[in-house]
C-alpha cells in the first residue's frame, strides 16, 4: 500500500530480474531504435520480461525491462540517466515528479499513445501545459458492498443513491444484527494494518471536495487547508464506528480481520479499495463499491476515489529512433489483444481504447460511475505532508475521539487534521 499511500515521493518496489545498475547496452539496431523502460511495479516485471521478448522477436525491435529495487525508484533513475544508454520509459507520478523530472520528459501531446487513452484524468502536465505522463494504469477505492446481505434486510442497492440513503440502510441493519445474523459495517480498526484506510483514503474526502470547491484540482501540496468539509468527514466516520462489528472504543487495539468478516458475511460493508476484488469476490462475486456519500451537496453524481501513481514518460534526451520505437511498444502494449490481456491481468484496468476489458469488477463499478456523467474523486489525498507523522496525529486524535465521542475530542482530530497539515507542511518544505 506505501505507493497509494505516498504523499510527494514516487517510491520504486520490488526487484527485477536485471540489475540496474549495471551499464547493459540495448541497442542492436540503431536505425531502429530500442526500449529500455525502468519499472518500478514489482508485480508486473514477469509479465514485462515475457512481453518485451516477444515483441523483441515479433517486430525485431531490442526492448529491455528493469525493475527497480524496493524504495530505490529516484536513485536507481538518478543513476540511469546519467549513463550512455539511458531508460527511454520511465514513470513520473506525480506533481514532485513533474516538478523534478518534467524536463527529461518528451511532450505527449498528440502522440499515437496518447491518442489511444479513453480518459484524460491520470494525466500529468507542467505549469506550461506540456503532457509530461499518461497513466498506464489505476485504481478506486470506497465503500465495498455485499448486495445479497442488503437485500436481504430489505432494502435495495438502488435506494442507496447519498449519505441519507445510506445511513438508513446503515443504521437499520445495525440496529437488527442480531435478529439478521450481520452487521452494517466491518471492524474500521485503528492500528497499523488498518488506520490508512481513514486516515488516507477517507480524509481524501475531505480534501477532494476543498479542490472541487476551488474549482482546481491541486498541483502541489498547499502550505494550509481549510477543513471546510471535515462535518461530511465526520458523518461518514461516525456512521463507520457506530454501526459496525466492533464497538469504537475498542478499535485502538485492532487485531481484527475486516477483509474476512466481509467474505465470511459477517457484515454488508467494507472501507476499501480495488485491490480487494480478487479477494472478496472469491466468497461474495457480486460484491459492489459506492461512493463515499458523506452528505455533500450534489453528491448522486460522486463517483469513486480514482488515481494513479503509474505514469509513463517517454525520455526527451534519447534520440528520435528511440522515442518512436518506445511510443510504438507503448501503443503495442494496449491495442494487441494478447498484450493488453496480460497487462490487464496484471494491473486489473489500462485506460485505454483498445485495452482488453478489465475482470475487476470495482474498477468496472468506477468506469460505470463515469460513464454516467459522475465525477472522478481524485487522490487528493497524496498530497499529505510529511505523511506518516500526519496520519499519526490523526490516529491519537481519532483514538481520543472513539473511547468518547464528545465535541472536545472531536475538535482534537480537526487540530489533527487542519492545524497538523500546516505543521507538517512547514517540517518538510523546500
Amino acid at each position: 500500500m506505501a505507493a497509494l499511500m505516498a504523499g510527494t515521493v514516487l517510491a520504486g518496489c520490488g526487484g527485477g530480474s536485471k540489475d540496474a545498475t549495471k551499464d547493459e547496452g540495448t541497442k542492436t539496431d540503431g536505425a531502429k531504435g530500442s526500449v529500455y523502460w525502468l519499472n518500478f511495479k514489482p508485480e508486473i516485471d514477469e509479465t514485462l520480461q515475457a512481453l518485451a521478448k516477444k515483441y523483441t522477436e515479433d517486430k525485431g525491435v531490442e526492448v529491455k525491462v528493469v525493475t527497480a529495487a524496493s524504495g530505490t525508484y529516484i536513485t536507481t533513475l538518478t543513476a540511469e540517466m546519467d549513463k550512455s544508454n539511458p531508460p527511454t520509459l520511465f514513470i513520473i507520478g506525480n506533481q514532485q515528479g513533474v516538478k523534478d523530472w518534467g524536463s527529461y520528459a518528451l511532450d505527449l501531446k498528440d502522440t499515437a499513445i496518447a491518442k489511444e487513452l479513453d480518459t484524460q484524468d491520470y494525466n500529468l502536465t507542467d505549469a506550461d501545459g506540456k503532457l509530461v505522463s499518461i497513466g498506464y494504469c489505476y485504481e478506486c477505492y470506497g465503500l465495498i458492498v455485499n448486495p445479497d446481505l442488503v437485500e436481504k434486510a430489505g432494502h435495495k442497492m438502488d435506494d442507496i443513491k447519498n449519505f441519507d440513503t445510506l445511513k438508513t440502510v446503515v443504521e437499520d441493519i445495525h440496529k437488527r444484527a442480531g435478529e439478521l445474523g450481520f452487521d452494517a459495517f466491518t471492524s474500521c480498526d485503528m492500528d497499523d494494518s488498518s488506520s490508512w484506510r481513514f486516515t488516507g483514503h477517507m480524509a481524501n474526502l475531505e480534501y477532494f471536495y476543498e479542490e472541487k470547491a476551488a474549482g482546481k484540482a491541486w498541483t502541489e501540496c498547499p502550505a494550509t487547508i481549510t477543513g471546510d468539509y471535515l462535518p461530511n468527514y465526520k458523518n461518514l466516520y461516525d456512521l463507520c464506528i457506530n454501526n459496525s462489528l466492533t464497538e469504537p472504543t475498542a478499535l485502538s487495539a485492532g487485531g481484527h480481520d475486516a477483509e474476512a468478516e466481509f467474505k465470511d458475511g459477517k457484515a454488508a460493508f467494507f472501507v476499501n479499495g480495488s485491490w480487494e476484488y480478487a479477494a472478496v469476490s472469491e466468497k461474495v462475486p457480486n460484491a459492489v463499491m459506492i461512493p463515499y456519500y458523506c452528505g455533500v451537496e450534489g453528491e448522486e453524481k460522486a463517483g469513486l476515489n480514482c488515481g494513479t501513481e503509474n505514469c509513463w514518460a517517454v525520455n526527451a534526451k534519447v534520440s528520435e529512433a528511440d522515442q518512436q520505437a518506445t511510443i510504438d511498444f507503448m501503443v503495442w502494449l494496449v491495442t494487441d489483444p494478447e498484450a493488453s490481456k496480460e497487462m490487464v491481468g496484471q494491473l486489473g484496468i489500462m485506460p485505454y481504447k483498445s485495452a482488453v476489458e478489465s475482470s475487476n469488477g470495482f474498477l468496472k463499478n468506477a468506469k460505470k460511475y463515469s460513464d454516467d456523467g459522475c465525477y472522478v474523486m481524485d487522490w487528493a489525498t497524496n498530497y499529505q505532508p510529511n505523511v506518516d507523522e500526519y496520519r499519526k496525529d490523526l490516529v491519537s486524535a481519532l483514538n481520543a475521539y472513539n473511547a468518547d465521542q464528545s465535541d472536545a475530542n472531536w475538535e482534537g482530530v480537526k487540530k489533527a487534521f487542519v492545524d497538523g497539515w500546516a505543521t507538517q507542511y512547514e517540517a518538510v518544505k523546500d
